[in-house]
């Protein structure tokens, strides 16, 4: 397989990740661990809930993501990190039995000011659920290796 590096990367390139499919035992296991409020834990409490049901956390979406992001565009570039997330939002619950389908999109990329031998690229990304329903968004920035003389 081709190495990408940062000069392949142009604003506009979408990059299709796949699926994933969400279990509740996955659910309460990630929030058990992470993040465990009732509504993540416990089935009768996340009945009672404004959510009327077990959902996944945010968190555990956004690592959903981050391994098919990583399978699908990092595997296969010369990355080098990220500095960060600059917006994260999840819109929807995720739930026991949901196929979330991810996507990413190259907003802009811009050579380092600091090191030549790399570049940043800003990255909007989404997981849909196999409705159609977004739920959840994500823009950040990765870097990635330019391309050996």
């Amino acid at each position: 397989m081709t190495t990408i590096y940062f000069e392949d990367l142009s604003a506009g390139m979408v990059f299709e990740l796949g699926s994933v499919n969400v279990t509740r035992d996955e659910i309460v296991e990630f929030a058990t661990r992470f993040d465990p409020q009732p509504f993540h834990v416990d089935d009768d409490a996340a009945e009672r809930s404004m959510f009327g049901g077990l959902i996944a956390s945010g968190w555990h979406t956004g690592s959903m993501w981050m391994r098919l992001f990583a399978d699908t565009v990092l595997s296969r570039t010369d990355s080098r990190g990220s500095p960060g997330v600059e917006e994260l939002r999840w819109l929807a619950p995720v739930r026991p039995g949901d196929t979330l389908t991810g996507e990413s999109t190259i907003v802009s990329t811009a050579p380092s000011s600091r090191d030549d031998t790399r570049g940043t690229a800003v990255v909007a990304s989404s997981m849909t659920n196999q409705d159609g329903v977004v739920v959840m968004t994500l823009r950040s920035r990765g870097m990635f290796g330019r391309r050996p003389a």
